[in-house]
C-alpha cells in the first residue's frame, strides 16, 4: 500500500492517489495523469475505487479507462450518473473555479456505463477484500471503504497535511451537511481502524483523536460563519492554519481546502438549513453566495 503524490500544479502532498495492490482509490484530476502514469510505471491497475466524484479526486477516471478499456470504476449510486454525463458536474464546477479550471483539474473525461460498478451502503466489493459505507457530510454521494485496518476516507475524515497534526473539514459547495458529516465521523470510529488513509494526504495513525479534532472544528467554523461572516472567518482560518501548522505547509492546506470555497460551502449550508426551519438565515443582511 502506498500513496502516490500526484504533485498537484507543482507543490507535494495536496493531492494523493493511494495505491493497493491493482487497486487506485481516487486516482485524482487529469492534470495529475502524467505524474500518476508515471509511478505507475506501466502496471495496469484492475479497477478504481472512488470516495466520491470531485473533481480533485475522480477526474482522471475516464482518461484511465481510454488507457485500459477493462477498468471497472466503483462509485455510489449517487455519483454514477456524473461520471457517465459529466456536464453537470463540470458546470458546477466552473462555477467554483471559472477560468481556472483547465489549469486546475485539466479534462474530464465521462466514463462508458459498461465501466461501472455502483456500489451501495454494506458491500464488500473486489473479492471480499473493501467494505464500502456511505459517508456523507461532505458529499451526498461519498463513500469510505475499510481494507485490512486502514479507512480510506477521501474527504470525510478531514485535510491533514503531514508533518502536521493539524485537520480540517473542505467544506466546499453544494453538499455539506453537519449532521450528515457528524454520523459519519462516528460510523468512522465505530470502525476502530489502525489508520486513516486521506487523500489530502497521507496516512494517519492517531484516528481517535483526528476524527474528534474534525468534528470539533466543523462545528466551530459553521459558527464562525453564522455568527462574524466572510470575511472573519477567512481570517480566522488562514491565522489558524499557519499557527497550528505553520507557514511551510500554509500552501498546501490553502490548495488542498481553499477557504473561500469552505466558506461558500458552510453558508450556502446555513442558508438551506435556515430556509427548512422555516426562519431567517444567519447574517441575511450579509452579501449571500449563489
Amino acid at each position: 500500500m502506498r500513496v502516490i503524490d500526484l504533485m498537484h500544479l507543482g507543490r507535494e502532498r495536496v493531492i494523493g492517489c493511494w495505491q493497493v495492490d491493482d487497486v487506485l482509490i481516487d486516482p485524482g484530476p487529469t492534470s495529475g495523469l502524467p505524474t500518476l502514469l508515471d509511478a505507475l510505471a506501466g502496471q495496469e491497475p484492475r479497477a478504481l475505487l472512488l470516495t466520491h466524484i470531485h473533481l480533485d479526486h475522480a477526474g482522471a477516471s475516464g482518461a484511465l479507462v481510454r488507457r485500459w478499456p477493462g477498468l471497472e470504476v466503483y462509485v455510489h449510486s449517487r455519483g454514477a450518473r456524473h461520471m457517465v454525463d459529466p456536464s453537470r458536474l463540470l458546470l458546477s464546477a466552473k462555477r467554483l473555479y471559472g477560468d481556472n479550471m483547465d489549469r486546475l483539474w485539466g479534462e474530464m473525461i465521462p466514463v462508458p456505463e459498461r465501466n461501472l460498478r455502483v456500489i451501495e451502503e454494506g458491500a464488500q466489493v473486489l473479492d471480499g477484500r473493501f467494505l464500502v459505507a456511505y459517508t456523507p457530510g461532505h458529499a451526498w454521494h461519498h463513500v469510505s471503504y475499510l481494507h485490512e485496518g486502514t479507512a480510506f476516507v477521501g474527504d470525510v475524515g478531514g485535510v491533514r497535511i503531514p508533518h502536521s497534526s493539524l485537520t480540517i473539514p473542505p467544506t466546499p459547495p453544494p453538499d455539506i451537511d453537519l449532521e450528515a458529516w457528524h454520523r459519519s465521523i462516528e460510523l468512522l470510529a465505530g470502525w476502530a481502524p489502525e489508520r486513516l488513509a486521506m487523500t489530502h494526504f497521507g496516512e494517519s495513525t492517531h484516528v481517535e483523536g483526528q476524527l474528534d479534532e474534525l468534528g470539533e472544528r466543523l462545528d466551530a467554523w459553521v459558527a464562525l460563519v453564522r455568527d462574524h461572516g466572510e470575511e472573519a472567518f477567512l481570517a480566522h482560518v488562514r491565522a489558524e492554519i499557519e499557527r497550528c501548522a505553520g507557514p511551510d505547509l500554509l500552501p498546501a492546506y490553502m490548495l488542498a481546502a481553499e477557504p473561500e470555497q469552505m466558506y461558500s460551502g458552510l453558508e450556502r449550508y446555513l442558508r438551506k438549513r435556515a430556509e427548512t426551519d422555516g426562519s431567517a438565515a444567519p447574517g441575511a443582511d450579509r452579501a449571500q453566495v449563489s
